[in-house]
């Protein structure tokens, strides 16, 4: 069947264009999309070629990894269902990781409509919030994983590197947790969006001595967020003994962290990547209840016609940027 889709055609090359995917068979299902929400970091990272998949960096050799269709989150309406498909019905509202597609370097598909799935990548949402609050799922999820994964206690000091998505959604769930936490990035006007905690701007000063000054006894939670060894190096140096921290960023191929440092502390440390069913439900749920706040962190609404003008934004950051949605 013939669908719309947002194509990486090469390093920088984005263009909005018809596309084929599997005619859907009896145990999948059919979704009109509305909304999809751009992943910043992962797909900026796909369109200049790092990326063979998800986690694995483009090493010397590997084929150019174009054309793709990127992203993974989206929501949308239901416009047919397979036989063998129990749980959905036309009509009903839901979110979307990945779809099927033909012709491209991998064969699933983010940004692409209409998306024919298994159910297993398609979860109903809640009536009565705008959809496109769940339409950052993914990531929303990813952000939920760094703050609910570590150990602590109400009152302990967290400190996340990287305000951007993930980053901000990592503090809210810490926050929530009752940490007190301290989010460190170089955009002022992305920082005044996080109201959970303390901001401190990257280039502003030795932010690792403030966060000494502040919590002389050291860091229960650390979150790089970024993808930068310089940043685990740093959080370590603020933490204290027994602390956690956390990676969500992509290293790419830079990626051998030393063990040994860490170990003078007996520090642990979560990877966190992916999703789950469980996962994806219970952020749902804190979105739902306002825990996790989503709505105010877009930025940017473009037509998908115009998603190449919305790459071009994300890139260049030639006006403030955060979270940028495509209506469909």
């Amino acid at each position: 069947m013939k669908a719309k889709a947002v194509v990486f055609e090469n390093k920088n090359e984005v263009v909005f264009r018809e596309v084929n995917c599997p005619d859907p068979i009896a145990g999948q299902l059919v979704v009109n999309v509305t909304h999809s929400w751009i992943s910043n970091g992962t797909e900026s990272s796909y369109l200049r070629g790092e990326r063979v998949n998800g986690e694995t960096a483009v090493l010397p050799g590997d084929p150019a990894p174009f054309p793709i269709v990127s992203g993974y989150q989206k929501v949308g309406i239901v416009e047919w269902v397979g036989s063998e498909v129990h749980d959905f019905q036309v009509g009903d509202r839901v979110f979307v990781t990945t779809s099927e597609i033909e012709g491209m370097f991998e064969p699933r598909a983010g940004h692409v409509s209409p998306s024919v799935s298994s159910p297993a990548t398609v979860t109903k949402l809640p009536k009565g919030i705008d959809p496109v609050a769940y339409a950052g799922l993914v990531l929303t999820q990813v952000g939920y994983n760094c703050g609910n994964r570590p150990r602590l206690n109400p009152g302990d000091p967290a400190v996340v590197i990287g305000d951007g998505l993930v980053g901000q959604w990592a503090g809210q769930m810490l926050a929530a947790r009752g940490a007190e936490v301290v989010l460190v990035g170089r955009h002022q006007d992305r920082l005044a969006r996080f109201s959970k905690g303390q901001t401190l701007l990257e280039n502003d000063g030795d932010w690792v001595e403030l966060v000494k000054e502040r919590f002389p006894e050291g860091v229960q939670v650390g979150v790089d967020t970024v993808g930068s060894l310089k940043a685990m190096e740093q959080l370590d140096s603020t933490m204290r003994r027994f602390g956690h921290l956390v990676s969500a960023g992509f290293y790419g191929a830079n990626d051998r962290l030393a063990l040994q440092p860490y170990r003078y502390k007996e520090l642990s440390i979560d990877l966190v990547s992916g999703e789950t069913p469980e996962r994806l439900a219970a952020t749902m749920e804190l979105i739902s209840n306002g825990t996790l706040e989503t709505l105010p962190l877009i930025t940017h609404r473009f037509p998908v016609e115009k998603a190449a003008e919305a790459w071009r934004l994300i890139e260049s950051k030639s006006e403030p940027v955060l979270g940028v949605i495509l209506d469909w």
